[in-house]
């Protein structure tokens, strides 16, 4: 008998084990008897912790891939005028469930800490899937009980301004501050960081101010002797926008501010502006696509003379772009493309003068088929603006520590990935021994 070699030896085997796997995997993904619906679980952002909804909702069957999930869950989410957040929970059937479409809300305070902004997400998404359940005609899944203190009823949507009395009249302020230092025996760096925001947010305004400050000091020791570095930025920006009406907004930006990374001691602007989305805000965690427009004087006292000899000067400038954004059962996406320009009227000197810049950027996350997405992200920006680039030119240490910004006629950026999961498609089981070491919805290692 004619004995085989190694390699046909692994070959077969490789064989034999990728039939047993296909075998296995066909299985998997077709269960004839189903007594508990699939959920696809479609998160990404803050509080997209699917272990603690697994651990909490059990009476569901979690799967990895939406193709074979009987209900598709997009959870999104905004920042409420109070610091909190507003979830939108959007439930998309699938299959034979295909016409099932339900959206809930979920609103956490500004004080809720980690686990109640949980638990009460928790909460919703359970209301959710017990409705599809009951819909989709999956019964005796899960028991629930409701209980109220001092007989006081919880009520089903969030309080409004108007029915209380807040003697901040909505404002919230937020105070923040970090010293950082750290070195080596060859280098020093000491950092601090103060900011105060403010803010009011109301259906008809949107009042934002911020102020910060940031100080920095650096010193190496190289071989042509030791180089040392300190500087102070700060800023003042206030935004006020007014809804004008269902799809249009209108505002006016400020800012003054000393930014020594691009050449300016001083700086100010005040650029008024419009902006008009194509769908009602209100969609806006799902879909948006908005066009806006800015217009204002800008000033700017330099530290050193610039290229074209100027050590202040104030130009007015246009500002406009267009931002698409989307997220389906496919996947998600967005483009947007800017442009800016200083001019005196709205006319095409600026252009023809060189004074302008014009920014793309694009993202798709695209799922082709079950298990299986591509992820490509981009963004190019023509550069033809930069007045404030110092004329004695940077340093070899200030190029290389990006202390002063460099002259380009270009920025841009690529990133390419895919990613493609196969095996068991459900995913219900959590064990949190040796933490630091999760499956495919955890940390990485």
């Amino acid at each position: 008998m004619l004995k085989e070699s190694r390699p046909a030896e692994a070959l077969r085997g490789a064989f034999i084990l990728l039939g047993i796997l296909t075998v296995g995997f066909q299985f998997s993904t077709d269960l004839s008897a189903q007594t508990r619906p699939r959920i696809f679980f479609d998160c990404d952002g803050r509080d997209c912790n699917s272990q603690h909804y697994r651990t909490e909702i059990d009476w569901v069957d979690w799967v990895n891939d939406r193709e074979v999930a009987d209900v598709h869950l997009i959870v999104t989410s905004l920042s409420t005028g109070a610091g909190g957040r507003e979830y939108q929970l959007d439930f998309i059937g699938r299959d034979d469930q295909e016409d099932y479409t339900d959206e809930m809300r979920y609103q956490s305070l500004a004080t809720d800490t980690d686990i109640e902004r949980l638990d009460g997400l928790t909460e919703a998404i359970s209301v959710g899937l017990l409705r599809f359940s009951t819909a989709a005609g999956f019964r005796g899944l899960v028991n629930i009980s409701s209980a109220s203190a001092d007989g006081l009823v919880i009520p089903d949507r969030v309080v409004g301004a108007d029915e209380v009395e807040d003697p901040w009249d909505l404002w919230i302020f937020r105070i923040n501050a970090n010293y950082n230092v750290d070195g080596e025996s060859r280098r020093r760096s000491e950092n601090l960081y103060s900011s105060v925001i403010a803010s009011r947010i109301s259906p008809t305004w949107k009042l934002y101010f911020s102020t910060n400050i940031n100080s920095r000091d650096r010193e190496f020791e190289l071989e042509a002797g030791t180089f040392t570095d300190t500087r102070t930025d700060w800023g003042v920006r206030p935004w006020l926008v007014y809804t004008l009406a269902e799809h249009w907004s209108v505002g006016v930006r400020g800012e003054v501010a000393r930014q020594p990374r691009y050449n300016q001691e001083f700086r100010w602007e005040v650029t008024p502006g419009i902006e008009y989305s194509l769908f009602p805000y209100e969609e806006a965690t799902r879909k948006a696509l908005t066009l806006s427009y800015r217009i204002g004087p800008a000033h700017r006292r330099y530290i050193e003379e610039t290229l074209y000899g100027q050590t202040s000067e104030t130009r007015w400038e246009q500002w406009g772009e267009i931002d698409l954004s989307a997220r389906q059962p496919w996947g998600e996406t967005g483009v947007s493309i800017s442009a800016s320009s200083f001019m005196f009227l709205p006319d095409i000197e600026a252009f023809q003068d060189g004074l302008y810049s014009v920014n793309l950027r694009g993202d798709i996350d695209f799922r082709i088929v079950r298990g299986f997405s591509v992820r490509l992200d981009g963004n190019i920006g023509w550069v033809q603006d930069q007045i404030y680039l110092s004329a004695q030119g940077a340093t070899d240490e200030e190029a290389l520590l990006e202390l002063q910004q460099l002259e380009t006629d270009f920025r841009y950026g690529v990133s390419l990935g895919f990613s493609f999961q196969f095996g068991s498609i459900f995913n219900n089981v959590v064990n949190n021994r040796f933490r630091n070491v999760e499956g495919f919805s955890g940390r990485p290692w």
